[in-house]
């Protein structure tokens, strides 16, 4: 495994992140392809042999019991300083003032609450679900400052927003000695590559990393074109932002994956990783050979010939999924 800078911040993480959206407890409200406390186990158990110590969850994944399943295998299987844990604040957790969005009132009161189901003091990269239209970017970058002052979090991190909104909440930060992100938890994929545009560029000079969501396209490029899973067709965020023009990016990667006797998922990752911003790609990981594939693309170099046959074949649009 290797190991890189979170950013130019200080914090160490494995270049690959184990999403733990997988995880979940399907009669709470996790969805029906969830790996449920005991099936996870195996995963979290390979993942610290391949030597994956960079877990990412979030309050919202299986309305909490996702927290819960990663608090679990962190005492189970390892020790809390030997992994860079993470999660996030803002979608929905219950219809009070308190429950979503990024108010100071829901900051406070879903880092208590996802430290309780977590079983830690702290975390160490806690990151906002996407942009906050409804709340001044003033009263949330202090209360998270404040959650880093209290011992709370170690580091900020944003998730998928348009650059200039990012920007913003940086300035802000800045402006006022405020603790600023490291991390941006952005969508980024052969399938889609908006943020080549403008934000990346930004990450660039902000000295923030790139910690890509999907990366494989929500398994569209993991497996040859009009191949059906369960999470496939019980995935409506995946039918909202891949469509049937993708397919040529799915032939691409196979073809190149077929010439060099590997899986889809080596080819696409690989690529993923070869962008100097991009620190940890997430991988949700249901099947060991999905840790096995990823852990492997660390290894495989594309070649300029490879790279151009990928890339020529996109389709430009806009950024999804904020």
């Amino acid at each position: 495994m290797e190991y890189r800078r979170l950013g130019d911040s200080g914090l160490k993480v494995s270049r690959i992140a184990l999403g733990c959206m997988s995880f979940g407890d399907t009669a709470r409200g996790a969805n029906r392809w969830a790996l449920g406390n005991d099936a996870a186990g195996p995963i979290f158990r390979q993942a610290l042999e391949l030597g994956i110590t960079f877990w990412d969850t979030a309050n919202v994944y299986g309305l909490g019991t996702s927290e819960e399943i990663v608090g679990s295998a962190l005492r189970r299987y390892s020790r809390r300083e030997d992994i860079v844990l993470a999660t996030k604040v803002n979608r929905p957790m219950h219809a009070g003032p308190g429950g979503s969005g990024l108010s100071r009132k829901a900051i406070l009161e879903q880092i208590d609450a996802s430290l309780t189901r977590l079983g830690t003091d702290y975390v160490d990269l806690y990151q906002i679900h996407r942009f906050d239209p409804e709340t001044p970017v003033e009263e949330t970058m202090e209360a998270l400052h404040d959650v880093v002052k209290a011992g709370m979090a170690r580091y900020l991190g944003a998730s998928s927003m348009w650059a200039w909104q990012f920007s913003k909440l940086q300035y802000v930060a800045e402006r006022n000695g405020w603790t600023k992100f490291v991390s941006m938890q952005n969508q980024y994929s052969l399938m889609q590559r908006a943020d080549e545009q403008e934000m990346f560029g930004l990450l660039a000079d902000q000295g923030v990393g790139s910690i890509p969501w999907s990366p494989l396209a929500k398994g569209r490029l993991a497996r040859p074109w009009g191949t059906a899973t369960v999470r496939s067709g019980d995935d409506p965020v995946a039918a909202r932002i891949f469509g049937a023009d993708d397919r040529a990016v799915a032939d691409a990667v196979e073809q190149v994956a077929a010439a060099r006797g590997v899986p889809m998922a080596q080819v696409a990752l690989s690529w993923v990783l070869r962008h100097p911003v991009v620190t940890a790609p997430i991988v949700g990981a249901t099947r060991p050979e999905h840790l096995r594939d990823a852990v492997a693309a660390l290894e495989l170099v594309l070649s300029p010939a490879e790279v151009e046959s990928l890339e020529s074949v996109y389709t430009l649009r806009e950024a999804t999924g904020f």
